[in-house]
């Protein structure tokens, strides 16, 4: 056989039995302690019942008045009955019958705590070292009632010497026979345990440490054991361990930068309709927080039936399944993909939610610009092509209609020119690129010039236009080309829409942090159901139309309004007038 195999055999017998030995004396240390404390606890209990006992019979004593004698000869009974220490103490403190000594000896025992306790109605026991008898001693305490008023203690004591000498005993007698048994053996047995057991607390802290997530090198023994093996053993595990944890690390990280940055919802759901995973994307769109989420039933996450059935369509027929649809009330338009993981993750169905509202509603707009500029440009150019007509036909030869055609030739072609400058003004508006020259001005300077310019306008057209600008505005941050332009269009427009007789008044005051500029007019109004629409591009309200214009002024002021980090908005009452509101940061 080989030795060497043994040898951890011996080294772990002779270290069991050092530990054997160890355990006997901590096991005869904890008898004796255990005995100590049962047998303390025992005479506690039974010193409890006596007092409890004793006070009950001293209280009817108590009842009938008894003298200073009697008190004491009733002490001096129980002590003898019980074999304890008696002693009777009235409300104060004052001691009125003691068993072993003379009462009125006695000092005030109001101090003591099982007496304070008694006082208050509990019965209670203390250890305190007795000065009187030198030694230490159990007290219990039980208060005396008399009609059920407390009038009085009764105090049984115990000597705890007889505790100690049995402990004593016992320790001394488990102390010998360890000394002996450890005698011969202890030197070569600790030198033999450390040289075992210290290899095996290098490898068992390095284990600990890779369960903490330290994945070390294990360094082995230079011994050809049982442990220089295992070391080997966990080192080679070690290695794997690093090497796969760092491949899962890596594969994780990006796992969760792909689902953090996806701007499509993902949810991980399982075969019974729970939400397994869920990335950022699907918690905005579904207006949920991640604890709001995972672990919860795919219908509450979505509140969507027809989501929850395209995800039972997939997983009843075990293929990928896909619908759009649209969400009520949000009206989000909503492109859902669900594909089985059987095969990677059996039990999970992985759902792709793609939210294309934005591509619906710029559909949308595209269709309605489209629809709008032809719209818009088929008027003047129907116009243009019944006036070349007109000419082409004879009237070319007539010079004062050949005048007046080609002046409504010219008026026509002003109005394509404004148009297209609108547009490509607007456009290079929301591609902000065009700079704003932003200074500190105050709002009276920004209002005057554009009053000013359309002060003719109105006279010509019967309307009293008014500038109430109050001086103690503060500056503002603005482009006074780009606002004095929204306000001459904001002016204009009220102008064309006020009859004859009205009133303009142009004005502006300060709302906390922003001065609010507005337009206000007793002309025609706007109805209600079409104030949220004024500032879209070529929307115009029927009296607008008939009135002509492009239909961008409105849109353009929004966007350079909104460029000044300002907003705009309108309010009107129909055939009272209506007002027109801008705001612009104070500087």
């Amino acid at each position: 056989m080989n030795t060497k195999r043994y040898s951890l055999v011996l080294r772990i017998a002779l270290s069991f039995a050092l530990l054997l030995i160890f355990a006997m004396g901590l096991l005869g240390i904890y008898l004796t302690d255990y005995f100590q404390e049962t047998y303390l606890n025992i005479l506690q209990t039974n010193l409890l019942s006596e007092t409890r006992l004793a006070a009950d019979r001293i209280s009817l004593l108590f009842a009938e008045n008894p003298v200073a004698n009697e008190i004491n000869e009733s002490a001096e009974y129980y002590a003898e009955l019980l074999n304890v220490r008696v002693t009777i103490i009235d409300r104060v403190g004052e001691v009125l019958g003691e068993s072993h000594t003379t009462a009125g000896e006695m000092e005030n025992h109001l101090d003591r705590p099982e007496i304070q306790r008694a006082l208050a109605g509990e019965t209670s026991a203390a250890v305190r070292y007795s000065d009187t008898l030198q030694t230490e001693m159990l007290y219990a305490a039980s208060p005396i009632r008399v009609n059920g008023e407390i009038t009085g203690v009764t105090r049984l004591a115990v000597s705890l010497r007889s505790v100690q000498r049995t402990g004593n005993q016992i320790l001394g007698s488990v102390l010998i026979a360890i000394a002996l048994a450890t005698a011969g053996s202890i030197l070569v047995n600790f030198l033999i345990a450390n040289y075992t057991v210290h290899p095996l607390r290098k490898l068992t802290g390095s284990v600990q440490r890779m369960a903490g997530g330290s994945l070390e090198e294990i360094t082995a023994a230079p011994q050809k054991d049982e442990i220089s093996q295992l070391q080997k053993a966990f080192q080679y595990m070690a290695h794997q361990l690093q090497e796969q944890i760092d491949e899962l690390r890596n594969e994780r990280t990006k796992l969760e930068v792909v689902l953090q940055n996806i701007s499509d919802g993902i949810l991980m759901v399982s075969d019974e309709g729970v939400v397994q995973l869920i990335n950022p994307a699907a918690l905005r769109l579904f207006e949920k927080t991640e604890d709001e989420a995972v672990g919860h039933s795919l219908i509450e996450v979505t509140r969507s039936h027809q989501l929850v059935d395209l995800w039972r369509s997939s997983v009843n027929s075990g293929k990928q399944q896909a619908t759009t649809l649209e969400s009520i009330p949000e009206r989000l338009f909503i492109q859902a993909i669900a594909s089985p993981l059987d095969q990677s993750l059996p039990g999970m169905s992985l759902l792709l939610v793609q939210d294309l509202t934005r591509v619906r509603r710029l559909e949308t707009v595209r269709r309605d610009f489209v629809s709008n500029v032809s719209h818009e440009l088929r008027t003047p150019l129907a116009s243009l092509k019944a006036l070349t007509e007109t000419l082409q036909e004879g009237a070319l030869e007539d010079p004062p209609a050949a005048r007046r055609f080609l002046d409504r030739m010219d008026v026509e072609i002003d109005n394509l020119s404004q148009m297209v400058h609108e547009l490509l003004e607007l456009s290079r508006i929301e591609s902000n690129k065009v700079p704003m020259r932003l200074i500190s001005i105050h709002p009276c300077d920004l209002t005057a010039p554009a009053v000013e310019r359309m002060q003719v306008q109105a006279g010509r057209a019967g309307l009293n236009l008014t500038l109430r600008c109050p001086d103690d505005l503060p500056q503002v941050r603005a482009d006074p080309s780009r606002i004095e332009h929204i306000l001459v269009n904001l002016i204009h427009n009220a102008i064309k829409f006020t009859p004859p007789g009205g009133e303009i008044i142009v004005s502006a005051y300060q709302d906390g942090s922003n001065v609010v500029f507005f337009v206000r007019d007793t002309g025609t109004g706007i109805p209600q159901d079409e104030l949220p629409r004024i500032f879209e591009r070529f929307y115009k309200t029927d009296r607008s139309r008939s009135g002509g214009g492009t239909g961008l002024g409105l849109s353009i002021a929004r966007h350079v309004v909104e460029a000044h980090r300002g907003k705009i908005w309108a309010e009107s009452v129909l055939r009272q007038g209506s007002t027109f509101y801008f705001s612009l940061p104070v500087a």
